[in-house]
């Protein structure tokens, strides 16, 4: 999906997906509709340096050490985070470029999609 400027609304009403764009798409919002992925990409995003240490997140759940793993790996297939190691532990990062990918996809309808042409310039990444 390529980000646009000047638009009239959301690319969801803009325009109808591209097949390849809804495949996407769908791969991240799958990655983010369970609780506990959205509480992690949440709590990393929102954690002080914009990175987490796996110490640091697996304490707020009521979940086993590799659950808690197992969630982190969907959200980084996923590409929304990514992660480093430094000795023991892993630090996670959110990927800006993929959560602003599902931002703007629901960003605020101003327009209806029948409001008429736009100008459109094309950001690429």
């Amino acid at each position: 999906m390529t980000p646009t400027t000047g638009a009239c609304c959301a690319p969801i009403a803009r325009e109808p997906l591209s097949e390849h764009d809804a495949v996407e798409l769908a791969g991240l919002l799958k990655a983010v509709a369970d609780p506990v992925r959205l509480r992690l990409l949440s709590m990393i995003g929102s954690h002080a340096g914009g990175e987490a240490c796996v110490c640091d997140l697996t304490d707020a759940f009521d979940l086993t050490a590799p659950t808690i793993s197992h969630h982190l790996k969907v959200l980084r297939t996923a590409g929304l985070i990514d992660g480093e190691r430094r000795g023991t532990w892993v630090y996670y990062r959110i990927i800006p470029e993929t959560v602003n990918k599902l931002g703007a996809l629901f960003a605020p309808l101003t327009e209806p999609a029948s409001a008429g042409p736009v100008d459109v310039e094309l950001v690429t990444a």
